[in-house]
């Protein structure tokens, strides 16, 4: 599922967009201090950021600042801040989108929408009912809900990332893990095969990891 993290000082402001963003289907987060969003930032790497400028902590300009230095996770400026000079200082600061205070709750989730078009291509690919959730390392599909240990969960998310698209035994080795270590393309096959077991929780009749022989493993959606 989409994570959206929302900056906002102001409490009521925060809460309604909080809402808005959670009924257009999308899971969202909300913070009011400039340095504990960019805490949470680099620790849950949430897709998408709609960001204040006038914030406790940590401005707003500072947290984008800061973000670009390791994530090109978009990014979405709301303020009150109108003038033409604002808006091109944060785009500058690697802001991908502006916003003015106040602003129609139509606009802002047409305008996340859109960097979510841009950024991630794979999401329109991927119509699976099947979602991921980060922090608690599940998948779930309806009512039925998975528990995966974290290795199982980053060789899952590489795979539903792109569906269709094979990773080679090599290939999933180099994106599962974070260092070198001695991983042999056996361990890989083992992993997948715990993982079709979990997945089988969820729908007992689709194999969602398919094997292609002689290259690797690929990501196969349920399609409604």
């Amino acid at each position: 599922m989409i994570q959206v993290l929302i900056v906002e000082d102001e409490l009521d402001i925060g809460v309604l967009v909080k809402n808005l963003v959670n009924k257009a289907g999308m899971q969202a987060h909300h913070i009011d201090r400039g340095d504990e969003a960019l805490k949470w930032i680099k620790q849950n790497e949430p897709d998408i950021v709609v960001l204040d400028l006038s914030l406790p902590g940590l401005s707003g300009e500072n947290i984008c600042r800061s973000v670009r230095r390791f994530s090109d996770i978009p990014i979405i400026m709301a303020t009150a801040k109108v003038e033409e000079v604002d808006r091109l200082i944060g785009f500058e600061l690697g802001a991908n989108d502006y916003l003015c205070k106040p602003y129609s709750s139509k606009e802002l989730i047409a305008r996340i929408k859109n960097l979510l078009r841009i950024f991630y291509p794979e999401q329109r690919e991927n119509q699976s009912n099947i979602y991921l959730e980060h922090k608690q390392l599940e998948v779930y599909l309806d009512d039925n809900r998975i528990h995966l240990s974290n290795v199982e969960y980053k060789l899952f998310s590489l795979l539903y990332n792109h569906p269709k698209r094979v990773y080679s035994r090599e290939q999933i080795i180099d994106c599962i893990h974070d260092e070198q270590r001695d991983t042999s393309d056996r361990s890989v096959d083992s992993l997948v095969k715990k993982l079709r077991k979990k997945l089988k929780q969820l729908d007992t009749n689709h194999n969602f990891i398919q094997s292609v022989y002689g290259v690797g493993y690929r990501f196969d959606p349920l399609i409604d």
